[in-house]
């Protein structure tokens, strides 16, 4: 057919199905006849059996375009396959399309001994303004992959393979500050859901060759991911035990990078987070530089960083653009935070249980006079209060913001007046709950706090059955616990122990910034001094 019918035709379907740029679908998504459909996996010169063959082998996707064109000055077809909504037709028609027509338009004779296999990739690098990305395939199962990966494919006419081409269309959501992570000082800048951007921020910012991104394929949808490390400072055996555990991955769909931390993290029964995460490209750099491993995945702004230890979810990166006092003295007070979050009300179900005897005077006649018309035992008090006081967080957490917040106030302020006034529970249980979700509040990373929040419970429960031998007992079992735990190798619970008194520099107090001019000794870093310049 010549080249002037086959244009005819191509205006027509133009009519019938219009489309602002020259690249347009066929739209002929027929079954084709089975005679024409080939068993073999690799691509044939027949343009029109390939393209039989993968329509056949995609199952006739709706969204899936195959879109043919003449080359100018030849006989020869050329067909691009793509997803609709994936790719930048305009890019496309702009740089692919129109170079190539361009190319044989200028050439005095026919191009037709040239439009072979072996001249294939060289032709379209010639032509291409993006020559240099194109990549050549050869059977139909790369093509597909290629497909659903959102790349644009070229078939030609007399060539047994095709070119795989990048033109996608991302949208993405801008680099704004994270809200999980806010701080007064610091840049205002966080990781989003598209891993290229998030890459780019690092390479930005870290200007190092020695800053070094692997790349895997985790689960059945190929999501991205990249393990990020510093390869002079970075331990071998603790980056190869990452990528070890990233390739043991064996699940479906890897929503967010929570699958992958609850995937490699070292005891799934712990309550406690073994990995950390965060939304800050300056503390994971950080983390970076300290001889830590990053995680990116596409598709969430959440990084991960490994090995982590109890100490790193009680500070933030605020604590290093203070003054090394201030940040001292408020770092102290997440600590004092946690172990209040955490035994607060434990410790007041003791002392109102068991031994009202170490309660002073004033305060114990105090307190029985609130709790005189009080129907129930301490124990079944506080679970009332911290019970109401869980949901309330929940539903604001759940509800709109401006809603949300209004929920968890007014919420908890009506609650708490209404059962104290009914004389369900006693002013001072009302105070002590209030006291421990403030302390609770206070805790930077969220996964930590959750955790705290589960194991108050645990301890109510001890010291409801044997009072402060409870809460000293429910003590030693999490330390035990905490002495046995570990990620990737570190003790959970470094630099208190094992004690590595460099390491202290950096763990309930910090040091001023120039003291602290040694890496983390618990990471067994290749290069253990911090240093402004490479020497």
């Amino acid at each position: 057919m010549k080249p002037q019918k086959l244009q005819a035709r191509k205006l027509e379907t133009l009519k019938q199905k219009p489309h602002p740029n020259e690249l347009q679908s066929s739209a002929d998504q027929n079954v084709p006849d089975s005679k024409n459909v080939l068993p073999n996996n690799g691509l044939t010169d027949d343009l029109s059996s390939n393209l039989a063959v993968l329509k056949e082998k995609m199952g006739y996707q709706s969204d899936v375009r195959f879109s043919e064109f003449p080359l100018s000055n030849t006989e020869k077809q050329v067909a691009l396959v793509y997803i609709d909504g994936l790719n930048d037709l305009t890019f496309i028609n702009d740089y692919v399309i129109k170079p190539l027509k361009l190319y044989y338009s200028e050439q005095k004779e026919s191009k037709e001994e040239q439009l072979e296999n072996d001249c294939f990739i060289g032709i379209a690098k010639r032509a291409f303004l993006t020559g240099d990305g194109v990549e050549e395939l050869t059977t139909f199962e790369q093509v597909i992959q290629a497909v659903y990966a959102g790349f644009t494919i070229m078939l030609l006419e007399g060539a047994s393979s095709a070119l795989k081409i990048s033109a996608k269309k991302v949208k993405s959501r801008p680099l704004e500050e994270p809200i999980t992570e806010a701080t007064v000082k610091g840049p205002r800048i966080g990781f989003n859901e598209t891993l290229s951007e998030n890459t780019a921020l690092l390479r930005l910012r870290v200007s190092d060759p020695q800053l070094t991104m692997t790349h895997f394929k985790v689960g059945r949808t190929n999501k991205d991911l990249v393990v990020v490390y510093m390869k002079d400072i970075a331990n071998d055996e603790l980056v190869r035990e990452v990528q070890k555990r990233i390739k043991n991955i064996d699940i479906d769909d890897v929503a967010g990078s929570g699958y992958i931390e609850q995937l490699i993290e070292d005891d799934y029964l712990s309550p406690f987070p073994q990995v950390q995460d965060t939304e800050r490209p300056d503390r994971f750099i950080s983390s970076l530089m300290e001889g830590r491993v990053g995680i990116l995945l596409d598709g969430s702004p959440f990084s991960l960083m490994v090995p982590a230890t109890f100490s790193m979810f009680l500070q933030t990166p605020e604590d290093y653009y203070e003054r090394w006092i201030p940040s001292s003295f408020i770092r102290l007070l997440r600590f004092f935070a946690a172990l209040v979050s955490l035994f607060l009300p434990s410790i007041y179900i003791a002392f109102v249980s068991f031994h009202q005897g170490l309660i002073p005077t004033q305060l114990a006649i105090s307190i029985s006079a609130t709790r005189e018309s009080v129907p129930f035992p301490s124990v079944i008090e506080a679970l009332i209060m911290e019970v109401a006081i869980e949901i309330l967080r929940e539903a604001g957490l759940r509800l709109p913001k401006t809603v949300g917040q209004t929920v968890g106030l007014v919420g908890g302020l009506v609650i708490g007046q209404a059962a104290v006034q009914a004389g369900i529970v006693s002013p001072i249980m009302v105070i002590v709950v209030s006291l421990t979700a403030i302390s609770s509040f206070a805790i930077p990373q969220y996964s930590a706090g959750i955790s705290l929040r589960l194991l108050r419970f645990g301890a109510m429960l001890f010291s409801a059955l044997l009072g402060l031998f409870g809460v000293i007992l429910f003590f030693l079992i999490i330390a035990i616990h905490f002495v046995k735990l570990k990620s990737f190798g570190v003790p959970y619970a470094t630099p208190a122990t094992p004690y590595r008194l460099g390491d202290w520099k950096d763990f309930i107090f910090r040091a001023p910034i120039f003291k602290m001019n040694s890496r983390p000794k618990m990471l067994f870093t290749k290069n253990t001094k911090r240093q402004s310049r490479r020497k």
